[in-house]
């Protein structure tokens, strides 16, 4: 039977001229057979910090007081060999010059996206994608993302990528976790230093990876793999 997988995708600083430096796009996926267990594994790290069942995992949530949980939380991605996380950072916006390339943002964005997530696309598997996205075109760029993947993969029939759907992040303990990594990378390629905690598990995502997280990681690698976008000179 062809193996099921589900990539739960999130985004952030996104927006065209949201006034931020860098965007994330960041991807993370399992087994679909595994998604229930891994989500139990991190409602049991909830309740070994304390905190409760209700309480919804987010970067901007990361302070003093729950370092512990989010550093755990990191170790558990590194340690449980079902996850695996590919990131794309893009890290100016305003150096894009979208007009030599005879494209608008929206372009851009997709084919990002497009970067990012047909990599992991194997033909002989199926796979379900799960994306938070957090303005109102939600529905449409669903769409249109799984025209442009299934486009690129001949699967025309969608019995590769057999849907795209928006979801509520809360709801979703993975996607809670992806927000997690894409925080960091985030944080990083913003050049910010405002909070210890954070800068503590930035600290603590690098030395778990091996990376600095400023440069891509090596193409081949399967459990954290990053690829920082150049623009073409």
């Amino acid at each position: 039977m062809t193996e099921s997988i589900h990539i739960y995708c999130d985004e952030s600083c996104h927006l065209e001229n949201d006034g931020m430096k860098a965007m994330v796009l960041g991807a993370l996926w399992c087994p679909a057979s595994h998604r229930k267990f891994l989500a139990r594994k991190i409602k049991a790290l909830k309740a070994e910090h304390g905190l409760p069942a209700s309480f919804e995992i987010k970067w901007v949530k990361v302070s003093p007081g729950q370092l512990p949980f989010y550093q755990a939380l990191l170790d558990l991605f590194f340690d449980e060999p079902l996850l695996h996380f590919r990131g794309l950072v893009v890290p100016d916006k305003q150096a894009l010059d979208h007009g030599r390339f005879a494209q608008n943002h929206d372009d851009f964005y997709y084919k990002q996206w497009y970067t990012l997530i047909n990599r992991l696309i194997d033909p002989e598997k199926r796979y379900r994608i799960y994306l938070d996205i957090k303005d109102t075109r939600g529905q449409k760029k669903v769409l249109k993302l799984h025209d442009v993947l299934c486009n690129a993969n001949y699967d025309f029939d969608r019995s590769i990528i057999e849907s795209i759907e928006l979801v509520q992040s809360h709801d979703v303990l993975l996607l809670q976790l992806a927000d997690v990594l894409i925080g960091a990378l985030s944080y990083v390629h913003r050049g910010l230093h405002d909070s210890p905690a954070k800068q503590a598990l930035v600290a603590h995502l690098r030395h778990r990876s091996g990376l600095r997280l400023e440069q891509s990681s090596l193409l081949r690698a399967e459990k954290f793999n990053l690829f920082v976008w150049k623009a073409q000179t």
